[in-house]
């Protein structure tokens, strides 16, 4: 998703990922009517279906990388064990480059670190659909790229990524790029014309 500043970007990536509920209308996702849904389904919808990329990390600073990755795993309500779960966690982390990081606290990483650490927790899972809002906006040109690749590879391995950004370029290697202004969508364009 493209579009300035204020188009409702964020905003629509935040109810697609069942964070934000709409005030009318109905929303649809997956098949799977969100908006009518009480506030302890849609969570745990939400932690079974979704994976999250935030711009600003979202780390808890008192969890190693690994710890934050693992409590996506609790959250999913999958009931994996302690060692299946951190198990999971440091192949998620070696996933993303970061092997080495699993004991390392938020504030021991670089932005770039933090990133790909937010982008582990969110495919922990192996979740159906994966929101990433911004996520290079705060990085430099070539963690941006990195990232991108990752949230790319995830797309091929089956879940559907909405990656909402300002980048052109980035958006002009997806598959679809949906455009917003003023809180509607302006257009639809599909790679290859299909």
């Amino acid at each position: 998703m493209i579009g300035p500043s204020g188009s409702g970007k964020s905003t629509l990536g935040a109810l697609i990922a069942g964070i934000d509920r709409p005030t009318s209308g109905s929303l649809v996702v997956d098949g799977t009517r969100i908006d009518r849904m009480k506030v302890d389904r849609l969570a745990s919808w939400r932690g079974q279906n979704v994976g999250i990329v935030f711009q600003d990390f979202h780390l808890l600073p008192t969890l190693t990388a690994a710890e934050n990755v693992e409590l996506a795993i609790e959250l999913s309500g999958s009931g994996a064990g302690r060692r299946l779960r951190r198990s999971a966690a440091r192949s998620a982390l070696e996933r993303v480059g970061l092997g080495g990081f699993a004991r390392k606290l938020p504030a021991q990483m670089s932005g770039g670190e933090q990133q790909r650490v937010g982008i582990a927790r969110a495919m922990v899972t192996q979740p159906p659909l994966v929101v990433a809002d911004e996520p290079t906006g705060a990085l430099d040109q070539a963690n941006g790229h990195a990232v991108f690749e990752i949230l790319t590879g995830l797309a091929e391995t089956g879940s559907t990524v909405v990656f909402i950004t300002h980048d052109l370029a980035l958006a002009a290697a997806a598959d679809r790029t949906v455009s917003m202004i003023d809180g509607r969508v302006a257009s639809v364009a599909v790679r290859g014309g299909a």
